[in-house]
């Protein structure tokens, strides 16, 4: 299965696991690359130490390539972006903002930068300061998310641009490798299925939440601040909105999800906690390692594309 982006990265499928904050770590990025797809550290509001360490844990795991998600909006996101280049990372990726700050650094170091965009227009701009291609997210991912469905996101993106582009948001399945692929991509990214992976370091109550969720059990908060973000309904989504419908400030709500995202992952408080996943978490139904996933998703999609 050969693509602009499986040649680019240098992978045997074009799967991109999302770098997804607390979860994407060194284990289930080694583990994503291992099985032949792409594996992402998540940078998230990590200090660039923490992130190296990542980095050479990583490697110690597989030898193949792997990539480094770098938050744009994180305090630390200079000290992380350096390390990228002295670990000698070849790919990142870029989340929550605009990477051209970085790009000449990275560029004259070798490394392949793929920023994630929720519009044309910032696909165009991407294109233009060097990106080498970029992700095309649709609303239906967890976390933070625009507003365009990936439906109608990734072939306008496609059309807009002339480098590869990655599908994400709403894949779960060889079927929506197929579909991604018919729309134009030349890859996906995928986050939710990655998170009940084996390797995956997430807290077991967290991953029976995203196992057991129904098609409906999606919620969206921070819509009215501009800052939306998609998790699975509890009593913290419930409690967010009230909060939101009251026209409560923008900082009294951050105060309320302050280290959740870290309470559900790590501490398994789906109750209190950001349990953050896409829309596709109704059709995840089981833990398998990272292989059985990605060779269970390339084998449903070859026959669908009859590319075997």
């Amino acid at each position: 299965m050969k693509t602009r982006i499986t040649e680019m990265l240098g992978i045997e499928y074009p799967i991109i696991q999302g770098g997804m904050a607390w979860v994407a770590e060194h284990n289930l990025a080694a583990a994503v690359s291992e099985a032949g797809g792409f594996g992402l550290i998540g940078g998230a509001n990590a200090p660039g130490e923490v992130v190296r360490a990542e980095i050479r844990k990583a490697k110690e795991l597989t030898d193949k390539p792997f990539g480094v998600n770098v938050m744009l909006l994180s305090p630390h996101a200079e000290d992380v972006a350096k390390v990228v280049v002295e670990e000698g990372i070849k790919v990142v990726t870029t989340g929550a903002g605009n990477p051209e700050k970085y790009m000449d650094m990275w560029k004259s170091a070798g490394i392949k930068v793929i920023p994630v965009v929720a519009s044309v227009a910032l696909a165009r701009r991407m294109e233009k300061y060097g990106a080498d291609a970029v992700v095309a997210e649709g609303t239906e991912s967890g976390g933070h998310i625009g507003e365009q469905t990936t439906m109608t996101l990734v072939p306008q993106v496609v059309d807009a641009v002339s480098i590869p582009v990655i599908a994400a948001g709403g894949i779960g399945d060889g079927r929506g490798i197929a579909a991604a692929f018919m729309l134009g991509a030349e890859a996906v990214q995928m986050g939710t299925r990655f998170v009940v992976a084996k390797e995956s370091i997430v807290h077991a109550n967290y991953k029976q939440r995203v196992i057991k969720a129904k098609d409906i059990d999606s919620a969206v908060t921070g819509r009215s601040h501009g800052h939306p973000v998609r998790c699975l309904r509890n009593q913290m989504t419930r409690e967010y909105v009230k909060l939101e419908q009251a026209g409560k400030s923008f900082e009294e709500l951050e105060y309320l999800t302050l280290g959740a995202l870290r309470n559900a992952v790590m501490d398994g408080d789906v109750t209190n906690g950001t349990v953050m996943a896409g829309q596709i978490a109704g059709m995840v139904s089981k833990e398998q390692t990272c292989k059985e996933m990605i060779e269970e998703m390339m084998a449903q999609a070859s026959r669908l594309m009859h590319w075997s």
